[in-house]
């Protein structure tokens, strides 16, 4: 089938396809230490055989091509799950042909998936979609077909976007263990990823690849690239009369490639209209044009009804026309790609259309309010009321006058201050989100910051709310000595135990709410700017931790305010019996409230944790050995 004019592959190598290519090679011919076998594809400038390598009786993949080219330095540096391995090369002067050998992966490509796709129904695409065009690549190279594996499990489970993004995950490593290492592939496109017998995606091919490593390797010599899914940047550096040049490409134009072809996998087509231009310098002036603007409507219509809203943002942001507006690394990406996978935390970072969760940039401000305000606020009343009967009403009218006065001053200043305090230590969450709402442009520090500044708002909050009722237990007792020259020795402890039952309140609510409300709106937020890592991790256990805790609390308020009942003189009780009813009753509403909360976060922390975890645990995988 003739390839529209975008799929052509703009290289500056002037030597002829036929010579390049080993176009007179057939199946069955030997060459060098290689029984060719089976041609497994071929292109502009290579051909791929199925081959036996007699010296070491193993099947390879042969690559015959043109004797130029770093590709085989190249890759001998990459070791990594997702990538072809490569053997080694040999050189072969009298026919100025190289061969290259590698990793021989049976599965096809998915270049194979993509026409199936295409044959298939969207409702009728799954992961087996993947597993059955595997087993006919199989099946036409005479391979055993695999069954029971764990990965082909885990692949059948899935819908057809979560095996797309199963497999952006896993390609979107490949690319930064690569970037980690100086190196660009260029050329990210469906025939040069390899699937193995499993369903596991490797990314091939990096004839046109470049690394800043490798001594003498120019990115101008080896120029190149399949124009359908070339970045905009990447279509202007090829265009002999637009100002671009190679130095403008990085990894994000490699992100970019493989967010428009995991657009095509998931869709059928490529998310841009389909030109027929003759001449290749008008083609990628057309194509530059379409990639400079926001994906079409009539684009978006196609993805299918199951496609998660995590996953439609992480392609349109891989393929933002900005490239400063894309992933800066294949590790955000990698993280990215594992929230599409796991449903729970996909809705928290990406909220369904049917939620009504508030995502103003100043709706944190007035729920932080409401959460921390209204526990307080009935915990000093229930506070100014058990002390003021059972204390405040003995003493002299003009001691009773003089407190009341004191109180109406010293609340309001403690709420005052501590507001103050509150907005302090949370003062770098709320700027950065807002920025983020904006549109502005954070650092990695700075999120990272921001993102452990959520984790221990709560906490926080509670501190402070503890070390105010913890003051006031030593304010009043000092004023009501000041004021009335002293008071029995038994009232004291009923005050302290109401400062102990207040200062519940005004911890365990407070921190639930807040929690809540930071797992299911704020810290998501960060998850769509950036990825989290190992030391969100670690936060996220504290975090679950702390909340246990303070359920515990919860559960004793209740239980603190009977126990003091049962230490007042019968009048006394009779007058207060009726609060600490209140407060019970209250106590054991809010404990369930507290409870079913607990729940929530406790399931929602652990969606967060297993994304962070994934995600430090890629990175760790991945980074350069001491040796690199």
């Amino acid at each position: 089938m003739t390839e529209p004019a975008e799929d052509a592959t703009a290289a500056v190598d002037p030597r002829s396809i036929a010579s390049v290519a080993g176009e007179e090679l057939e199946t069955g011919d030997r060459i060098d230490d290689f029984d060719l076998l089976l041609e497994l594809g071929h292109g502009a400038f290579a051909r791929v055989f199925l081959a036996r390598q007699r010296s070491m009786q193993r099947l390879v993949a042969v690559k015959i091509s043109a004797d130029h080219g770093t590709e085989p330095q190249t890759l001998a540096r990459l070791e990594h799950e997702y990538i072809v391995r490569v053997y080694d090369q040999r050189l072969l002067p009298d026919h100025a042909m190289k061969l290259l050998y590698m990793q021989y992966l049976p599965g096809g490509t998915l270049a194979s998936v993509l026409d199936r796709v295409r044959e298939t129904a969207p409702e009728q695409r799954g992961g087996q979609l993947l597993l059955d065009t595997v087993d006919d690549a199989l099946a036409d190279k005479g391979e055993i077909r695999t069954s029971g594996a764990r990965v082909r499990e885990e692949i059948a489970a899935l819908s057809w976007p979560e095996t797309v993004a199963w497999l952006g995950r896993r390609l979107a490593e490949a690319v930064d263990y690569a970037e980690r290492r100086g190196v660009l592939h260029r050329d990210i496109k469906p025939a040069n990823v390899l699937l193995s017998a499993d369903g596991v995606p490797k990314l091939a091919d990096f004839n046109i690849s470049f690394s800043d490593h490798l001594a003498g390797s120019n990115p101008v010599a080896y120029f190149g690239g399949s124009l359908a899914y070339m970045s905009p940047e990447h279509l202007e550096a090829s265009h002999p009369a637009l100002p671009g040049t190679v130095d403008d490409l990085d990894t994000r134009s490699d992100i970019y490639a493989l967010g428009v072809m995991l657009w095509e996998l998931l869709t059928g087509r490529r998310p841009f209209p389909q030109i027929d231009a003759k001449d290749s310098q008008a083609a990628v002036e057309q194509l530059l044009e379409l990639r400079r603007r926001p994906i079409a409507q009539e684009f978006l219509d196609d993805l299918p009804a199951d496609c998660p809203a995590s996953l439609r943002r992480v392609l349109l942001t891989c393929m933002s026309p900005k490239r400063e507006d894309r992933w800066a690394h294949g590790a955000e990406l990698a993280q990215q790609f594992e929230l599409c996978l796991d449903p729970r935390a996909r809705d928290l970072v990406d909220p369904p259309q049917r939620s009504h969760r508030p995502t103003g940039p100043l709706w944190p401000i007035p729920i932080l309010v409401i959460a921390i305000g209204v526990p307080n606020i009935v915990a000093a009343g229930y506070n100014y009321y058990y002390n003021k009967t059972l204390i405040v009403s003995t003493l002299t009218t003009e001691a009773q006058y003089s407190f009341n006065y004191v109180a109406a001053i010293l609340y309001p200043l403690a709420i005052a201050v501590a507001t103050v305090m509150i907005l302090y230590v949370a003062r770098r969450l709320i700027l950065v989100l807002l920025g983020l709402r904006l549109g502005r442009k954070f650092s990695d520090e700075t999120l990272t910051r921001a993102r452990i500044d959520a984790l221990r708002l709560g906490n926080r909050v509670a501190g402070i709310a503890f070390a105010f009722w913890a003051l006031g237990g030593v304010i009043f007792p000092l004023l009501l000595n000041l004021i009335a020259g002293g008071v029995p020795g038994g009232t004291y402890a009923h005050f302290l135990l109401s400062v102990v039952v207040c200062g519940a309140i005004a911890v365990a609510y407070p921190n639930f709410a807040i929690t809540w409300y930071v797992v299911r709106n704020l810290y998501p937020v960060f998850l769509v700017h950036g990825r989290s890592d190992a030391a969100d991790v670690e936060h996220l256990r504290r975090l679950a931790a702390r909340t246990g805790f303070y359920l515990t609390v919860a559960a004793a308020i209740p239980l603190v305010g009977v126990t003091g009942i049962t230490f007042l003189p019968g009048t006394a009780i009779d007058s207060i019996v009726w609060a600490v009813r209140i407060l019970c009753v209250g106590g054991i509403i809010c404990f369930v409230v507290a409870y079913l909360l607990f729940g929530i976060i406790k399931e929602d922390l652990a969606a967060l944790e297993r994304v962070a975890t994934a995600s430090s645990i890629a990175s760790t995988t991945q980074s350069p050995s001491a040796d690199d």
